[in-house]
């Protein structure tokens, strides 16, 4: 017989096949049904374990007996993509609530294999009953299989919200879902609100729903992304491992252990990757990482270095492994054959709606039911009350069909009647018997009464499902698992590096670096200290100054100028390494020098920034005009010819200013003598110079503190603040220091406590770092003792104080 070819366009027939393979993958393999939250995958396995008998309370079976049944019933697909379905269905690390109860091995949560599935054994789990509840009671529609040979259901029954407290995740042809679990006592919370309120809102449904629940528990940060996912459907949440720094007693060091991690994430993997990140020097500080997991839960120990701070390594870890990871919610599910996103309310009505459909035709069908049992116990009754007249007819019947004719037109019973009474035992006509048939009729007439008002009563319906629901909350409920805590915000470089003082120095070349100030150990006065920088014969270290890590620096030029770093971006190099060029760093004109420097914590209101000059000149400007300096840097103050800028110091406005010259003269005067101006405005005078001399300090005085002054020639002597009365602006001031040949000019002045300590600074590049306890107080009007022995051609070029919380606890060298 010959075959007639038609024409077709090939665009036209590749658009309809791909269009068929599509929703057949999208309806019928990748995405879940909204009503019982399966896959058809998942929804035949439980189905053939059913079938099987292979129930939570009956013995378990071989893995490879339900696949096999899976597949030859209903599931025409590979052994190994089912197998991994029950698989996965097991795990208690990847659903919230097991839907399948194994014996075996079924893998674990370091990405282990499960055994072969002729080793392992499963039977349904006990909740997963609750799917399959009713399924016999005509509650669904069922469908022919594959090869119509036998009938499967199109979904299951489904007496708890398992698309909502299981999740899923799946990927269709050009759409995917992936939807959290939730706790369970929650979402049936929820549903309840629902069917009492059904206007509830937002607001409402997250009072009780705050968000998902995972089953390897961890902690969701921030509730913006669960809003949005509830919301339209689609948003994403920031799941972070539980972490907590513990302390050995032993060693005396610290150590991060890890008892709870994001959903998905393989822990295995996961300490690989802490090990690669250590062996790469990614993260510095840890010295050991083991599994201490065991029977009683999850525990990582990552031991690290001593005196290394936990939070920053936290912190890295965090940023750098999958202790914290996104979770994209996308509620995307089938429904009413059509794929759909959907917001958190439409998935709970979505629920009701169909429970509402199952208990109606599930009422019906027992309705139906008890009616057929009415009308028998009805006959049996008659037969009963007729007895005597019954068994005379069925013994002068000559067959079967005759006496159930007979019991039809004599006592006006129907056909199945007749039956039930032929069929009746002879025990059943003793006095006892008859009373049970009496009350078993009168209780199936009770309960088509329910039954019909219940179908007759939207609220008696919806109290049904009701009343089931909290029944599966008290038989299934749990305690939440997943905490949600405050948005904690974005991992910043500030947060991966320690908070702690360094020693930033700056060599009159224009070379900058830093250096933690537990490098420099204590020494005793008139030391000859340790090499601090490398530097040529011509360059020298010019200033250094103590600052956190997390402090921004601001830096004043002599030109009148500032600029702004972040003092972790200062370069860090070794003790005798000179540095980077600040060239290279800020951008700073060639003909400018770094001459004061002030480390900001946060700039805040009601602060203020104080500025001098060489020449004697003061100004005061708010601290927050400061913020945000561009990284040309800005006019701090405007110089007058020859002039430049010496200090700069931050106050609440409210202080005395202190400033100490070049030739041993000092004046204290009230920043009320200063009134606030504009960032590029000149100043006033604060104290009145001979023709050589000029300012070289600025301190802002402390009533509990002494005012340190060190000379070029390496004296130095404390002086209380006290020593220094009050003065007018613009005054001369008074002796400071007795300037002679032996101890040279003033190089610098500052302020410090008998706990402090000291570094100085040289012009060949030497550091010392000396207790403050060991230079005596002092009147003003002397020379001072010797700090630091120096040779001839060298001078002291830099002082900064320690305080005393930065002490470390090196001995103190000779």
């Amino acid at each position: 017989m010959a075959q007639e070819q038609i024409s077709v366009y090939i665009e036209d027939q590749m658009k309809r096949s791909y269009l068929d393979y599509a929703m057949s993958v999208i309806v019928g393999r990748a995405l879940p049904d909204v009503r019982d939250g399966l896959k058809p995958v998942h929804r035949r396995v439980l189905f053939a374990m059913h079938e099987m008998g292979v129930e939570w309370n009956k013995p378990y079976k071989k893995s490879a007996r339900v696949v096999g049944d899976v597949i030859g019933k209903y599931h025409p697909h590979g052994d190994m993509a089912v197998y991994d379905a029950i698989t996965r269905m097991v795990q208690p690390f990847s659903l919230r609530y097991p839907l399948i109860d194994g014996q075996g091995n079924f893998g674990s949560i370091d990405g282990d294999p499960p055994a072969a599935m002729r080793y392992t054994e499963v039977r349904m789990a006990r909740l997963a009953s609750e799917l399959l509840k009713d399924l016999e009671k005509e509650t669904v529609d069922f469908t022919p299989n594959y090869d119509e040979s036998l009938k499967e259901p199109t979904v299951m029954p489904a007496a708890i919200p398992n698309l909502l407290v299981n999740g899923s995740s799946g990927i269709a042809v050009g759409m995917a879902t992936n939807m959290p679990p939730h706790n369970l006592t929650e979402v049936i919370d929820a549903l309840i609100l629902i069917i009492k309120n059904p206007e509830a809102g937002l607001k409402d449904i997250m009072k009780l729903i705050p968000g998902p629940d995972f089953p390897t528990r961890g902690f969701i940060n921030g509730r913006q992304g669960i809003k949005d996912a509830y919301t339209t459907g689609r948003g994403v949440i920031q799941i972070r491992a539980k972490a907590s720094i513990e302390k050995n007693p032993r060693t005396n060091r610290q150590a991060i252990v890890i008892t709870e991690i994001p959903y998905m994430v393989n822990k295995s993997r996961l300490i690989e990757s802490i090990a690669d990140l250590v062996r790469d020097k990614r993260i510095e500080g840890i010295s050991d990482v083991r599994d201490e997991s065991d029977r009683e839960g999850m525990r990582i120990v990552v031991e690290l270095k001593r005196d290394e701070v936990a939070e920053v390594i936290l912190n890295n870890l965090y940023l750098h492994t999958q202790m914290k990871t996104s979770f994209g919610i996308i509620n995307l599910a089938i429904v009413d054959g059509q794929p759909r996103v959907l917001p958190i309310h439409q998935l709970l009505k979505e629920f009701v709606k169909f429970r509402r459909e199952v208990v109606t035709r599930r009422t019906i069908y027992d309705l139906k039911k008890a009616r057929e049992r009415a009308h028998i116990l009805e006959g049996l009754k008659i037969a009963l009350d007729n007895i005597d007249a019954v068994i005379k007819l069925i013994r002068a019947s000559k067959g079967p069909q005759e006496a159930k004719a007979g019991l039809i037109k004599n006592f006006k019973l129907s056909e199945i009647q007749s039956q039930a009474i032929l069929e009746m035992r002879l025990q059943r006509l003793t006095a006892l018997e008859r009373d049970k048939i009496i009350d078993e009729y009168k209780e199936v007439l009770k309960l088509i009464k329910s039954l019909e008002e219940i179908l007759a009563s939207e609220k008696l319906l919806m109290d049904v499902i009701v009343d089931e629901l909290k029944e599966v909350r008290e038989r299934f409920g749990d305690e939440r698992r997943t905490q949600i805590v405050e948005e904690a915000g974005e991992i910043t470089l500030e947060d991966i590096i320690a908070e702690e003082d360094m020693v930033v120095t700056i060599s009159s070349g224009g070379y900058i670096k830093r250096n933690p100030t537990s490098l420099f150990k204590i020494q005793r006065r008139g030391g000859k200290g340790k090499t601090g920088m490398t530097t040529k014969e011509e360059d020298f270290v010019s200033n250094l100054f103590i600052a956190s890590t997390h402090s921004y620096i601001l830096f004043f030029t002599d030109k009148g100028k500032a600029y702004a770093l972040k003092v972790y971006d200062i370069p860090q190099a070794g003790r005798a390494a000179k540095g980077k060029a600040i060239v290279n760093i800020l951008n700073v004109a060639q003909d400018e020098h770094i001459t004061a420097f002030l480390p900001v914590r946060e700039f805040v209101e009601d602060n203020y920034i104080v500025m001098a000059t060489a020449h004697g000149v003061i100004k005061k400007s708010d601290l927050m005009s400061f913020a945000n300096i561009r990284s040309g840097g800005l006019i701090a103050v405007s110089l007058d010819e020859g002039d430049s800028l010496i200090a700069a110091r931050l106050t609440d406005g409210k202080q005395d200013i202190f400033l100490g010259t070049r030739l041993g003269q000092a004046i204290r005067f009230h920043e009320d003598e200063v009134r606030e101006m504009g960032r590029q405005a000149r100043g006033v005078r604060a104290i009145r110079l001979d023709v050589e001399d000029r300012v070289v300090s600025m301190e802002m005085v402390e009533d509990n503190a002494t005012v340190l002054t060190v000379t070029e020639r390496g004296y130095g002597k404390r002086t209380d603040f006290g020593e220094y009365r009050g003065q007018a602006r613009g005054g001369s001031g008074l002796i400071n220091i007795k300037i002679t040949e032996k101890n040279g000019p003033v190089c610098g002045m500052t302020k410090v406590r008998g706990s402090d300590e000291l570094m100085i600074s040289t012009s060949v590049g030497k550091i010392i770092r000396i207790a403050m306890k060991d230079v005596a107080v002092i009147g003003r009007n002397t020379q001072g003792v010797k700090l630091m022995d120096i040779e001839k051609d060298e001078q002291i070029t830099g002082i900064a104080p320690i305080a005393e919380k930065e002490e470390d606890s090196d001995e103190a060298e000779a």
